[in-house]
């Protein structure tokens, strides 16, 4: 019987083994999946010089809205300066976003972004995004935020309309906070929304 019983346990400790090693390489799988497929609205990026050598197709324009939220654990405000803006596909285009810290205390926030339809993510490259990179906002302070990006020129014709959406949540306070590029975000003076 204990001889049953420490087979037993073996096999139970291998099993969470290869479960931990198969939870720890889906993250790398799923990164790969979603760059290949366009899933989950993962974005490119590409560099400031790369964007600039890219064939602009005059004939051709594409729209693109915004989509802001804040998820409701982060006391920000969060909109974009301009909700849609029509562009040409391989044209370097600029979007302007505002968010506002509307609690009394320091508060750090990370955006993940998204863009729908998915298949549109695979011609959407960042040149510059504020996303994925922790965000520090003062007691009622207020940033200006950049996005520069490229839709590629090979987007297929079907597509017209594509929306880029953005989610903040709230990072929990650390000592190894990353501030972010100064390019991207910079102070704005007020003027109420």
């Amino acid at each position: 019987m204990a001889q049953d019983t420490t087979r037993t346990v073996k096999k139970l400790f291998v099993f969470a083994i290869v479960m931990f090693g198969f939870g720890y390489v889906m993250v790398p799988i799923y990164d790969v999946l979603c760059d290949i497929t366009g899933l989950n609205g993962k974005t490119g990026e590409i560099s400031q010089s790369e964007a600039e050598t890219n064939r602009v197709d005059v004939d051709r324009l594409v729209t693109v809205e915004f989509d802001t939220n804040v998820n409701p654990a982060l006391p920000w405000k969060f909109k974009v300066a301009e909700y849609k803006m029509k562009i040409h596909p391989g044209e370097i285009a600029e979007a302007v976003f505002i968010v506002e810290n509307k609690s009394d205390k320091s508060v750090i926030g990370q955006a993940v972004p998204s863009v729908a339809p998915a298949q549109a993510s695979l011609y959407f490259n960042k040149t510059e995004c504020f996303c994925f990179i922790k965000q520090v906002l003062g007691p009622r302070e207020r940033k200006e935020m950049i996005v520069r990006f490229v839709v590629d020129s090979k987007l297929p014709e079907k597509i017209t309309t594509m929306t880029l959406s953005y989610t903040f949540f709230r990072v929990p306070d650390s000592n190894d906070v990353i501030v972010s590029d100064k390019k991207s975000v910079k102070a704005i003076n007020t003027k109420d929304w």
